[in-house]
């Protein structure tokens, strides 16, 4: 099975969490961190900089790995490493997605996260209880 390797932004701003709508492909709809595919040589926090640039014209900094996911999709494994990080200047023009949406911690669950993204969910909701 091939293996994709992504790097996903969990973006922190006033003490809420932004949360990405697919706009294409097969996930459509389901809601996801914003980030992409690694380019070949490049590190998870370079590829999760970048893409961030690219999909929301923001530049992201303070960047903190909080979990690697290891997923299997029924045509992939995924193998995607998350970072907390802020915005460090720009303000959000969102070129992929759907839609955007800013959740409160306590509210997390009230989107439709995709597989991969509800186990990070979790790891986040766990580093949030141990802070």
């Amino acid at each position: 099975m091939k293996t994709i390797h992504v790097a996903a932004a969990i973006i922190q701003k006033d003490g809420k969490i932004l949360a990405a709508q697919r706009g294409y492909g097969e996930f459509k709809d389901g809601w996801e961190f914003p980030g992409g595919k690694l380019e070949e040589g490049e590190s998870g926090e370079d590829a999760c900089i970048r893409e961030i640039q690219e999909e929301l014209n923001v530049t992201v900094g303070n960047l903190s790995h909080l979990y690697t996911v290891e997923h299997d999709y029924d045509t992939f494994h995924l193998s995607m490493e998350c970072f907390l990080c802020t915005i460090e200047s720009g303000e959000i023009a969102d070129s992929e997605h759907e839609n955007l949406r800013w959740l409160e911690t306590d509210d997390l669950w009230s989107v439709n996260w995709l597989p991969a993204d509800i186990k990070v969910v979790e790891a986040l909701e766990q580093a949030l209880q141990n802070k």
